[in-house]
């Protein structure tokens, strides 16, 4: 690892792990070849909802509360603090968001919800580095200590209010959509045409201009701003410095227990902006159990996107649109994804044979036959297999990711203060 010498040095930062990095070409292109896959699926299959504008809409509207939640995990972990609590910070995000929209208006809301989510971060931050307990521990207590209060207070504050009810809060007011003129209209039309490639690109832009909220506008905006503020600041070098090595850290002079106590807050509350946007934009009132695992969801994009912010939301893009299948024509597009999954797999064979490993080529031919079968024999797929395929994806994109996967060397590691003298 590279010595770090003057931590007021932006350009500065912790080694990149070994071995090849991916270009934004590489990337981009990468993309385009998924793209072009599904597209051959959708014109095979007759699948055309799996790449229409209203599927790519709901597919961004769910994936913002989990990318939310992942950029949360990401400054927190950045820093060398495990923040499993993510999902009962967002579950405060939900309750004090619309406790105060329903009464003060949406934005406020807003940003009392992020205050919500602050306030479970500010309780993980003392409970690990100040006391140095587990950070796990400390985030299942933080998740069932937030679950235990909304639900004690979910009663008191909305029981007997027009339009509330003892697990439901009154309707909060909309923060309002955007929609470009022209542009939505002319992507529409071209995504009905049904053209290869051409098509399934106009539905991914539509979704992307068609019905959005502010709020995603300005969830979108968090992720290139958290990449300039942590790898383009010298705020940002001594952050993650702290994730790496807080012992050289704090001999060049770095308020170690600041900067981790800063990062958890503000990794507290981007969750709860993340529940802020189920509980005003998805749903415009707070309803018990409406987080359903996002927070996790959230962490496994960001081990997904290997704690990068542009991985992360390509993570988060993904669990999104597998969940948004729930929502629109879920067992037929699972079913025209079936055919998809079993080419990839192919690829994914030959790929492993290309680098000599034969006995995992193998496995994953096999399993690409038996996703194939499974395609060829039915015509739908259960319902249950729809509802179980955001969190089936989570658990297969981590389990082909694991190799690359290269996370902050002292990342939820115990610190003391003064601990290298």
């Amino acid at each position: 690892m590279t010595t770090v010498t003057d931590l007021n040095q932006p350009t500065l930062q912790p080694a990149a792990p070994k071995g090849r990095r991916l270009t934004l070409s590489v990337l981009l292109l990468i993309i385009a070849g998924g793209l072009a896959l599904t597209s051959i699926v959708r014109i095979i299959t007759g699948a055309d909802g799996i790449t229409n504008v209203s599927q790519m809409s709901t597919a961004l509207q769910l994936a913002v509360p989990i990318g939310l939640a992942g950029l949360g995990g990401l400054w927190a972990e950045r820093a060398g603090v495990v923040n499993i609590g993510l999902e009962g910070m967002m579950i405060l995000g939900t309750w004090f968001g619309a406790w105060a929209g329903y009464q003060w208006g949406p934005w406020t809301g807003v940003l009392v919800g992020i205050i919500g989510g602050c306030v479970g971060g500010l309780l993980h931050a003392i409970v690990t580095i100040t006391f140095n307990v587990n950070h796990i521990v400390s985030g299942v207590a933080i998740n069932i200590l937030a679950l235990g209060a909304t639900r004690y207070l979910a009663p008191l504050a909305f029981e007997g209010v027009t339009g509330g009810t003892a697990k439901q809060s009154p309707p909060v007011e909309s923060l309002g959509n955007f929609t470009v003129p022209g542009l939505s209209d002319g992507l529409a039309d071209l995504n009905d045409k049904g053209w290869f490639f051409v098509s399934d690109i106009a539905g991914l832009l539509g979704g992307l201009v068609t019905n959005v909220s502010w709020l995603t506008l300005i969830a979108v905006a968090l992720i290139p701003a958290t990449w300039w503020i942590l790898w383009r600041t010298s705020f940002g070098l001594r952050l993650r410095s702290c994730g790496e090595n807080p012992v050289a850290a704090e001999s060049l002079g770095v308020n170690v227990y600041k900067y981790k106590y800063v990062a958890v807050i503000i990794s507290g509350g981007l969750a709860g902006l993340g529940g802020v946007f189920l509980s005003i934009v998805a749903n415009p009132f707070y309803l018990e159990g409406q987080v359903s695992g996002r927070g996790y969801i959230g962490l496994a994009a960001m081990i997904f996107g290997n704690w990068m912010p542009g991985g992360l939301a390509i993570g988060a893009g993904l669990f999104g649109y597998t969940d948004s299948l729930n929502l629109r024509g879920g067992a037929a597009n699972v079913h025209a994804l079936l055919l998809l999954g079993a080419i990839l797999l192919v690829i994914g064979a030959i790929w492993l044979v290309v680098k000599k490993k034969y006995v995992p080529a193998v496995i994953t031919l096999a399993v690409g036959a038996l996703v194939f079968t499974w395609y060829s024999l039915t015509d739908e797929v259960p319902n249950q297999v729809v509802s179980a395929t955001p969190y089936v994806i989570t658990l297969l994109v981590l389990a082909l990711s694991a190799q690359r996967l290269r996370m902050p060397k002292a990342d939820g590691m115990p610190y003391r203060r003064g601990q290298g003298k």
